[in-house]
């Protein structure tokens, strides 16, 4: 009867000292390779320094700010826009409450707008807008639509605000949004505070 062989010596017959030690050199080198592979994954699945500071609060100096103005900047690979609202803009916040659907962002989800921006202007200061140029529908970003009047895709008593140009969802100029549109809530207000009158650090609200 043939026995069975294991790495072609014969079940159960005594392994010579040369072919021992080969089989155990084998499965050290094999053991080796599989600790040089699971060591760069394991360090893959760590954040990188780029991704931490993505993370990070983003100090922004608005002192060349005017009113009428809006600059967008970078807060956790997002971008987040801050606008300085005239006093023609700001008076045209209160006379739209009835036209949105959530003007006062007391729906929200959770977090989604900081206690000192549950207000008409959602703000802390009321010429002072900072929200992330996200539709919260499917995530395009809305393009701006400031001035007053009818325009393509925009009612005729048009008061100024955004459009997302990937299924109509409107936002006035405190980036609320109109009633029967596709995104189901206002844009998001980041948490923020003022360090002074000219700067502002986005993603930290803590003093706020």
């Amino acid at each position: 009867m043939t026995q069975e062989s294991v790495n072609g010596v014969p079940h159960g017959a005594p392994l010579d000292k040369d072919k021992r030690n080969w089989i155990l050199a084998t499965c050290a080198v094999g053991g080796a390779g599989v600790v040089a592979v699971a060591v760069p994954f394991v360090n893959s699945l760590e954040p990188s320094e780029k991704a931490k500071a993505a993370g990070s609060a983003v100090e922004v100096d608005i002192s060349a700010l005017k009113p009428g103005e809006k600059m967008t900047v970078e807060w956790r690979g997002k971008p987040v826009w801050i606008m300085k609202r005239t006093p023609e803009q700001l008076a045209t916040l209160p006379k739209n409450d009835s036209l949105l659907a959530d003007p006062h962002s007391k729906r929200n989800l959770p977090d989604w707008t900081p206690e000192y921006a549950r207000n008409e202007t959602r703000s802390i200061k009321p010429e002072t807008l900072v929200v992330v140029g996200i539709c919260p529908h499917l995530g395009c970003s809305p393009s701006d639509k400031f001035q007053f009047g009818a325009q393509p895709s925009l009612p005729d008593n048009w008061d100024g605000g955004w459009l997302c140009p990937c299924h109509g969802s409107t936002f006035d100029l405190a980036g609320r949004v109109y009633k029967n549109k596709p995104s189901p809530d206002n844009l998001e207000v980041p948490p923020h505070m003022y360090l002074s009158d000219s700067r502002l650090l986005i993603g930290d609200d803590k003093k706020a």
